[in-house]
């Protein structure tokens, strides 16, 4: 009989999971305890819609380490990240969609045309839907050479994440343009030319 190789888990993975999980903790926490502000479906949709942003932000950075620091147990985030991202933005649409909306498709019709930032909102998140359900390694060989260039389309979703972000926020920008300040340095570092001068200094 073969012997099954155990895969060794790299105590990055264990924390990147155990990290994940506490926003949603805390939420949970503090919706039980009523302490989610006196808008308390305004903050669990800023704070599940920061928190997908976020962790959509740092599976980017995975390979941009890699590249930096020559670390690879940093590639095996990207994943996990990924998939904890789209969660995020799952909670995020549900509780647009069926907490503040009620399930009233009409309501959300009416907004998804008129309020602009939930259209490109939309968009990325039916985009993010197709990387998570394609995530899996069945998937990966199944799809081949495609695989890569569909996982790709997650540099199209964090740019309109960040649009989504700016244009949902009425007066402080800062934060949405530091998010986007930080994913456009991470996408410059991936291009073959400056990847190749960090390689090589």
């Amino acid at each position: 009989m073969k012997k099954t190789k155990k895969r060794k888990i790299h105590p990055l993975q264990v924390i990147t999971h155990i990290g994940a999980w506490i926003p949603f903790i805390i939420l949970a926490i503090d919706y039980s305890n009523n302490n989610l502000t006196v808008n308390p479906i305004q903050e669990a949709t800023l704070r599940t819609g920061r928190t997908a942003l976020t962790l959509l932000v740092l599976s980017l950075a995975c390979t941009p380490i890699n590249i930096i620091f020559s670390y690879k147990p940093v590639l095996k985030l990207s994943r996990p990240l990924g998939v904890y991202s789209f969660f995020y933005a799952l909670l995020h649409f549900y509780i647009f969609i069926g907490v503040d909306y009620g399930f009233n498709w009409g309501f959300f019709a009416e907004a998804f045309l008129e309020k602009r930032f939930t259209l490109i909102g939309g968009a990325a998140f039916l985009i993010l839907l197709a990387l998570a359900i394609t995530s899996t390694d069945g998937w990966k060989r199944r799809l081949k050479k495609n695989w890569k260039r569909l996982h790709r389309f997650v540099y199209l979703a964090i740019a309109l994440v960040i649009t989504h972000f700016i244009w949902s926020v009425k007066s402080d920008y800062r934060l949405a343009l530091v998010y986007g300040a930080i994913a456009l340095i991470l996408l410059i570092i991936r291009v073959p030319v400056i990847r190749k001068r960090i390689l090589r200094k």
